[in-house]
């Protein structure tokens, strides 16, 4: 196969992807010519053009596309497209056609990558590392799962040295990097539609982890079973490294890191719950092993402005709190809805959640349910297909879970009527959360409550 920089155009298939489109701002900031197909019309795509990177959003094979040549286009595409007239002519033209996953772990090769998988967390975790590596001056290129607060972009680029990844286990995507430094966060099942059971899910991550050449430079949250020497993190537990004495002073969160080599206090920053506590201690961890000093990392902690979508939180005037995520998980809907518990004990909560894929709300109905009888009330929306079919998967939408769920105040609604409902609604703290297209409400929700 040849190497990257052999090629002088890149054409991205599914460019408005999270992933695929910090790939497609990789090659555009090294020089290439960066051009792609998306179905849809997004803030991503739509920023990507103003970038100036020429995207198409028909199915047909334009005066642009038959300019290109095998011999100087690389052609990359996520497996979330079955078929398209466009990859179909590519394949018959003999192009270098190559997975997203592929295309990654070829960048990753000649850099001194740094890796971070794991059901949960993973995007937090990366995102901070990466932003740590910002604040240490580090030539690092980063590939994020969202969009960092601080970068304002999944993809930020200060030299190609380091390379600063969100390992993917979807399609054992994972499994292509070449990682030199990783975190495992969590590895709950899910992505059983890919795996096929909980046991060949938790083989790819001990997969994944096998391909770190030292056991000092795998982190893994205490107590998951990875299938090698590796090193620990933890919070309120001691671990090889570890977080402790959490306390909430105003907005802020504080608390001392310990390690092996060094102690440091009263680290601080803005991120809500104690499971992002646990992502800055992996980060900590990790960067301070790498060699960046603790008061480095301290001021990057304190100026980490999190991530777009994870635990957005909004107050207002009138009193009420707007918080916006991307849980799509029972694990994860768990720790938002149990930080806003904790944080806001005695207010009225009102969720507002999009399953994400028939097969994870079939494989996950009796965790959802659970993890949703946590609120006061519920508006459930239509399950987010994302690439499934609802034929394949009779029966199971979203009034088939609600069913499940024992709240008193709780109904079904289509993303169009939502926002009116949501007006009408009796609530101190609105959750918006899932991983579909949920955050199109997002605007018009700040707007309106920024006006009451």
């Amino acid at each position: 196969m040849k190497p990257l920089n052999t090629y002088q155009n890149f054409y991205f298939i599914g460019i408005g992807g999270i992933g695929m489109s910090a790939i497609a701002r990789y090659f555009k900031s090294i020089g290439g010519n960066v051009a792609g197909y998306d179905k849809t019309q997004t803030k991503l795509t739509s920023a990507l053009i103003s970038e100036g990177i020429d995207i198409v959003f028909k199915d047909e094979i334009t005066p642009e596309i038959r300019s290109l040549t095998p011999e100087n286009t690389l052609v990359i595409y996520t497996p979330a497209i079955k078929k398209l007239d466009i990859l179909d002519y590519f394949d018959k033209h003999d192009f270098t056609v190559l997975k997203r996953a592929k295309v990654l772990g070829m960048i990753t090769e000649n850099t001194d990558c740094i890796a971070v998988a794991g059901t949960h967390g993973k995007t937090t975790s990366s995102s901070l590392v990466a932003h740590l590596c910002k604040e240490a001056n580090l030539p690092f290129s980063c590939f994020l799962g969202g969009i960092s607060e601080n970068f304002k972009s999944n993809f930020h680029f200060n030299g190609s040295e380091i390379s600063v990844v969100e390992a993917d286990e979807y399609d054992r995507s994972f499994l292509n990097l070449v990682p030199d430094w990783a975190i495992v966060t969590s590895m709950d099942a899910d992505h059983l539609d890919i795996y096929g059971d909980k046991a060949n899910f938790e083989k790819g991550f001990r997969d994944f982890a096998q391909l770190l050449p030292e056991n000092n430079h795998l982190f893994i949250r205490k107590g998951i079973e990875i299938g090698r020497n590796a090193k620990t993190y933890a919070v309120n537990e001691e671990a090889d490294f570890y977080s402790n004495n959490i306390r909430e002073i105003g907005d802020k969160i504080y608390f001392d890191f310990h390690s092996a080599h060094a102690d440091a206090s009263d680290f601080v920053w803005e991120i809500p719950g104690i499971h992002n506590v646990e992502n800055a201690t992996a980060a900590i961890a990790l960067l301070n092993s790498f060699g960046v000093d603790l008061e480095t990392l301290k001021s990057g902690i304190a100026n980490f402005k999190g991530i777009k979508r994870r635990y957005t939180k909004h107050q207002f005037a009138n009193g009420k709190i707007y918080i916006d995520d991307y849980a799509h998980h029972p694990t994860e809907l768990n720790a938002v809805i149990g930080s806003i518990k904790h944080f806001y004990p005695e207010k009225k909560l009102l969720v507002v959640f999009q399953p994400h894929l028939f097969s994870r709300t079939r494989d996950f109905a009796e965790g959802f349910a659970n993890s949703l009888n946590q609120a006061d009330e519920l508006l459930l929306l239509d399950i987010y297909p994302a690439r499934e079919l609802q034929e394949n998967f009779e029966g199971v939408t979203s009034k088939w879970l609600l069913d499940k769920v024992v709240l008193d105040k709780k109904e079904v609604s289509t993303l169009e009527e939502a926002f009116n409902k949501i007006k009408e609604k009796d609530f101190d703290v609105l959750l918006t959360v899932g991983a579909g297209n949920i955050d199109t409400l997002y605007d018009e929700i700040v707007e309106w409550l920024t006006g009451n």
